[in-house]
């Protein structure tokens, strides 16, 4: 992610940064956070910067000025008084929170402020996890704890109560599309994989994948055929669609790439022109906008919904295909 200075982190997480901004500027930070949410919100990134605010040597406000030798240390991963503990296999091990505690007690290497960051934080053994909770119980003034979960219920209450959690909200679809057009992905597909997934990194993935890309002109072609209602469209599902959306989840994705074709024609016929995601079809859509009434849309984007329902239920994917194919094709 190219987001890390705080102006572009405040369009991902607001409420978090209002908050931390807060508490910098009054020089009332916790002593302890837990940061929970969904992987790709900005967890670490915002522990990084937390960290290179409370280490600046020259703030601005409460902001770090990035060019200081404590924040281009942190940048590039080598702060000695900086810590990030991450799981050693599959699970965070009691050495590694004792090693933590070790260093811990030495003095400041640069200053008298020490700050670790945690994550995976539910990945603790039990041990390690009674390890750190004596750690947060008897907290030094200048010494900070950041941990990170995305799975806040496995974290021990009695850790949850010494810190101050804050929640990472998914990123809005807008600042994900925008990330990947800095990212020299193409408009057709920054629209689109945004909407597929709430993470920047897995959106990318997929603006990137071949699949992806061979998936949208299969979904396309299938729309085309059910449009000039020719006959064609079983044809269309048995050689082309079912092939190619052999898995479920891969079904479920066809279901949305389709979905999405057919909410456009539902914004062009509500005058939403600019919220049109297959913006290369747009000529193609109005026409079939203006052919159909706006019940109609909504009667075909139903069916679809229904049919991703019922992908999740034993229900044989062809027929499945082949009866959502029959109600696209009606009125």
């Amino acid at each position: 992610m190219t987001m890390s200075t705080w102006k572009n982190l405040a369009d991902y997480q607001p409420k978090v940064l209002k908050l931390l901004g807060n508490s910098l500027e009054k020089n009332r930070l916790a002593h302890a956070y837990l940061f929970e949410g969904r992987k790709g919100t900005g967890k670490k990134e915002i522990s990084l910067l937390l960290a290179r605010s409370f280490f600046c040597e020259n703030t601005e406000d409460f902001r770090p000025c990035e060019t200081c030798r404590n924040c281009k240390r942190i940048h590039s991963g080598n702060h000695p008084d900086v810590h990030l503990v991450e799981p050693d296999g599959l699970s965070i091990k009691k050495w590694q929170i004792q090693d933590l505690q070790g260093e811990f007690t030495k003095t400041g290497v640069e200053s008298s402020k020490k700050l670790y960051i945690i994550s995976h934080a539910d990945k603790m053994t039990a041990n390690a996890a009674n390890s750190l909770l004596k750690f947060l119980e008897e907290p030094n003034a200048n010494t900070m704890a950041i941990l990170m979960t995305e799975q806040v219920h496995q974290i021990l209450n009695t850790i949850l109560s010494r810190c101050q959690t804050l929640t990472f909200m998914p990123l809005p679809v807008s600042a994900i599309e925008k990330e990947l057009l800095k990212q020299e992905v193409s408009p057709n597909f920054a629209k689109l994989a945004a909407r597929m997934t709430n993470n920047v990194e897995k959106a990318l993935e997929l603006s990137r994948d071949d699949w992806f890309a061979q998936a949208r002109l299969v979904v396309i072609k299938l729309y085309e055929v059910i449009s000039k209602r020719n006959g064609q469209a079983f044809v269309q599902v048995q050689t082309q669609w079912m092939p190619f959306f052999a898995e479920k989840e891969q079904q479920d994705m066809g279901y949305d790439l389709l979905l999405y074709l057919y909410k456009d024609i539902l914004s062009i016929q509500i005058g939403n022109t600019d919220h049109v995601i297959y913006q290369d079809l747009l000529p193609q859509l109005e026409q079939h906008a203006i052919q159909v009434s706006r019940q109609m849309v909504l009667e075909k984007i139903t069916s679809i919904l229904e049919a991703k329902k019922r992908l999740q239920m034993n229900v044989s994917p062809q027929l499945l295909m082949e009866q959502l194919v029959l109600s696209l094709q009606e009125g």
